[in-house]
């Protein structure tokens, strides 16, 4: 049942479906000492510090056509950041009909979608174990749109923006709308999975799974990096400095670093 922004299905009032995008990431890295993990607590620092967290939702809103009304940042000790954006959108009239489709959306270049009643939020995580030799930076994004306008649109941008070993994304839509003769509308476009959202190229990185519950349009993919190169978790070094028996006892638990987080439980090995 998809909606336009001639409305189609004509509308009691204005369509007050709330849209909601949650997009988590995770990057893994082996920090084997005190000195490789501080080293790589300030890289994701830097790397991802609420300014530049703050320029990448700046360009959500960009993408999705927003008008950013306040935004709120900050950097917390010793590690983390978090931005609030709170946006609004132009009269309705002003949207064009790109707005109105589902899509993986486009990289930043061109605003062609306005919202209202919404925020994009982010907030990270660093963290480490001092044992096990694992560092895991989680960021956690959130884009809630009302209306007609889909926060997908964010998706293709947001995967592109942070270097990932495993994504969980989750999609919702909450409320009603009401047709003139009041029927409830409790969705206004056709899903049945968000992999259909996630471009090509990137969906041909990734192992992916769904959860959905489709009569509560709840949808729900986790993604798995499918290469490894062990090089691409070292910090500071590449695997020719370590010897054949600790590249596969690093190895192993890099890979099981990564299949806790994508099945969301301790493996018992």
């Amino acid at each position: 049942m998809k909606l336009t922004h001639e409305k189609a299905i004509e509308l009691h009032g204005f369509n007050n479906l709330t849209k909601s995008l949650s997009f988590n990431m995770y990057d893994i890295c082996y920090t084997s000492t005190k000195e490789e993990r501080e080293a790589y607590l300030q890289y994701i620092d830097e790397q991802y510090s609420a300014e530049r967290l703050a320029d990448i939702l700046k360009n959500v809103s960009d993408i999705i056509g927003a008008h950013v009304l306040n935004v709120a940042s900050q950097d917390f000790e010793p590690a983390g950041a978090s931005v609030t954006l709170l946006v609004s959108e132009a009269p309705i009239e002003h949207a064009t009909s790109e707005t109105f489709e589902e899509s993986p959306g486009p990289l930043p270049g061109s605003v062609v979608m306005q919202l209202d009643k919404s925020h994009i939020t982010v907030h990270t995580y660093p963290e480490f174990h001092p044992d096990e030799g694992i560092s895991t930076f989680r960021a956690d994004i959130d884009v809630a749109t009302c209306g007609e306008i889909s926060p997908l649109k964010a998706l293709h941008y947001l995967i592109r923006s942070f270097e990932t070993d495993v994504m969980i994304i989750d999609y919702r839509v909450r409320g009603f709308t009401r047709k003139k003769d009041g029927y409830k509308l409790f969705i206004d476009h056709e899903i049945n999975s968000i992999q259909n959202y996630i471009p090509e190229d990137v969906g041909e990185q990734f192992d992916m799974i769904d959860v959905n519950i489709y009569q509560e349009h709840i949808f729900h993919t986790k993604c798995k990096l499918r290469e490894f190169d062990l090089n691409n978790y070292l910090f500071g070094y590449t695997k020719d400095k370590l010897a054949p028996d600790e590249q596969i006892e690093i190895t192993e638990r890099i890979k099981l670093e990564m299949d806790e987080i994508f099945y969301g439980k301790n493996i018992v090995q």
